[in-house]
């Protein structure tokens, strides 16, 4: 996709943006049985349900003191006792596979719902009694879309997910960052801020979401996670919202670099990167995700061939996508064809990657050498 012919929202139709409310899909009976066979469906001692009897919410407020979306919620005592500890054997399934050995020194601190957007988490706080640190995790309802979304994004992308389902209960690691839209805001003008090394970053962000058509990755749905590196500091985009893993019926939504919300991050990389530069990052990506399709071939053919015959979207959103993605790569008739998402995220790989595949046995045949 070329970044730099592409424009933002904010010179484009304004009704081009993602659905307000996404319908959630049920899990199938075949990701059932992929996600059992790969560790992901586990017995957990509280559900996604349990968490809703809450008695009432308190309006969360930020470090400045501004309101927030979540609300911390409250249980009644005979309630609490029992999510309280269900919640600390997640935390230790989540974290050390099962070993209840530590729980004895951790506690749930806080609980918090959030109602805006379409899975309503929770934000679950553990914290180490002995030290007061924390961490979070979140339990949402499982949703198909969002679980292909996590799956593909532990396979093909630099990052490793750990997420659990329980019947209609998803379990969420916190991926650490800074919020995009909070990083726009306070560091991306920054003195300290390597405007050329982001902006590397965000170009291949764009081509990784593109490739395996994950939508809707405005600002506040993705983190900027910066490692300190000799002389200066690296840049790593995480996604943290995958409700909108192929769903979309514009192509457009599958672009972060189209979103008005993403509009400076987007002048940024054209200010900072020329044509060239541009390519020779998107190639350095494709060629990356090619090395992680291929060491994990098996288990992404599977878990695309559950998803070629699972409902995600609706068939006015394929046919819509499959028209785009054809005219976008009018000389392959593959397109076409495609009557599931599964099949369009199929296909956009093979057609992303095809060149990128071909060269990655003559590179390790020349190693061999």
């Amino acid at each position: 996709m070329l970044f730099y012919n592409n424009n933002n929202a904010l010179h484009v139709n304004e009704k081009d943006k993602p659905s307000r409310k996404k319908p959630m899909f049920p899990i199938s009976e075949g990701l059932r049985q992929y996600l059992k066979d790969h560790g992901r469906e586990v017995k957990l001692p509280v559900s996604y349900r349990d968490l809703l009897r809450f008695t009432y919410s308190i309006s969360l407020k930020d470090k400045e003191g501004k309101e927030t979306f979540w609300e911390t919620v409250v249980y009644d005592m005979r309630e609490w006792d029992f999510i309280r500890d269900g919640l600390i054997k997640i935390y230790a399934i989540l974290k050390t596979e099962g070993d209840f050995t530590f729980t004895k020194h951790l506690d749930v601190a806080r609980i918090d719902y959030c109602t805006f957007g379409n899975s309503n988490p929770f934000r679950i706080r553990i914290v180490n009694k002995f030290n007061d640190n924390y961490d979070h995790y979140y339990i949402k309802i499982a949703d198909a879309s969002r679980v292909y979304g996590l799956e593909l994004e532990h396979v093909l992308s630099p990052n490793r997910i750990t997420f659990l389902t329980n019947n209609s209960t998803l379990v969420e690691e916190h991926i650490p960052g800074i919020p995009g839209d909070v990083f726009i805001k306070q560091y991306l003008d920054d003195a300290m801020t390597n405007k050329i090394r982001f902006a590397k970053e965000f170009v291949k962000f764009n081509e990784r979401c593109f490739v395996r058509l994950l939508g809707d990755m405005r600002s506040y749905n993705f983190v900027v996670d910066i490692t300190p590196d000799i002389e200066d500091f690296q840049y790593r985009i995480r996604a943290v919202d995958f409700d909108q893993q192929s769903y979309e019926g514009k192509k457009n939504l599958y672009l972060p670099q189209f979103f008005k919300e993403n509009y400076p991050l987007v002048q940024l990389t054209l200010k900072h990167l020329n044509r060239d530069s541009i390519e020779q990052y998107q190639t350095e990506e494709r060629t990356l995700m090619a090395f992680r399709l291929t060491s994990a071939r098996y288990r992404v053919k599977e878990i695309l061939d559950i998803m070629i015959r699972d409902r995600i979207s609706t068939p006015e959103k394929v046919n819509e996508l499959k028209d785009e993605m054809g005219k976008l790569y009018s000389g392959n008739p593959n397109f076409a064809r495609c009557v599931s998402m599964g099949q369009l995220v199929k296909e956009t790989l093979k057609q992303v990657l095809r060149k990128n595949l071909l060269m990655i046995p003559k590179i390790q045949s020349k190693h061999a050498d």
